[in-house]
């Protein structure tokens, strides 16, 4: 059995199976991957409000999009960048929706939605342990480890934004000092993982959690009115701002994947 410990995960450029189907965790990662949960948050508020499709149209349609691509995905032999990330940002899209609907909708508070989502991720882990031996995300290699993995990305996005939101709305320390305080629970993450011998596996998933609220301060931060406390560029500018850089790094990564092959 595979330790659930058996590799460091936080950066790691190697990635010895050519079957796994999720990307290298490289410094491009991390910042693909915090660029898509800013966008998530801002998209999610433009398609709500701007657009005024409202809360439950907006998740049904996201929801029905990202069935399709995860279909696509799964359908992938290997790790295809585009195919990967696009469905991280629509997870990231369909995962804000979901705590905003039990939140906004169903008047579920967010210590509550906090704990929930914490406890289902720790079955998805749990019961992804169990069956596999390995939660590395080193060898998502088969359908049933995929989607444990997927399911697990799915509530770190529900869970960041439920807690970010109890953060910055609830305690009220506002955006830029909760970005600042995930900021900085991340920095010692990774402390810990390059100095001080801390887990790879539970680094990685610690900092994949803490980057969603991380995101999502600093997105509202940008978007949001000065009259809440944000920058005033808009849903639409920020959103725009963010998939370019999200673009250009896939475009990056893929040109970088098929010279590797």
């Amino acid at each position: 059995m595979t330790s659930i410990y058996a590799r460091s995960d936080l950066i790691d450029g190697s990635n010895p199976n050519p079957l796994n189907k999720v990307p290298e965790v490289t410094a491009a990662f991390w910042l693909i991957k915090l660029m898509a949960v800013t966008m998530g948050e801002t998209a999610a508020d433009y398609l709500n409000v701007n657009l005024g499709l409202g809360l439950s149209t907006t998740s049904m349609m996201m929801s029905v999009i990202l069935i399709g691509t995860l279909a696509l995905q799964f359908s992938r032999s290997r790790y295809v960048p585009w195919t990967y990330w696009l469905n991280v940002v629509l997870i990231s899209v369909v995962g804000t929706l979901v705590t905003d609907n039990l939140v906004d909708n169903l008047g579920v508070g967010l210590v509550t939605c906090t704990i929930g989502f914490s406890l289902l991720l720790a079955g998805t882990f749990a019961a992804w342990f169990a069956t596999e031996g390995t939660l590395s995300i080193h060898d998502v290699d088969n359908t049933q480890r995929e989607t444990f993995y997927w399911l697990a990305i799915l509530f770190t996005f529900a869970l960041g934004t439920a807690a970010g939101d109890l953060v910055a709305e609830q305690f009220a320390l506002g955006y830029l000092a909760s970005g600042v305080l995930f900021g900085s629970v991340i920095a010692s993450l990774a402390i810990g993982y390059f100095f001080l011998g801390l887990d790879g596996i539970l680094a990685f998933w610690l900092v994949y959690i803490l980057t969603r609220p991380l995101g999502a301060s600093f997105g509202d931060l940008l978007s949001q009115p000065t009259d809440y406390g944000g920058m005033g560029f808009g849903t639409i500018l920020t959103s725009l701002g963010f998939l370019s850089v999200i673009a250009l790094t896939v475009v990056a990564m893929t040109i970088a994947h098929r010279q590797e092959r």
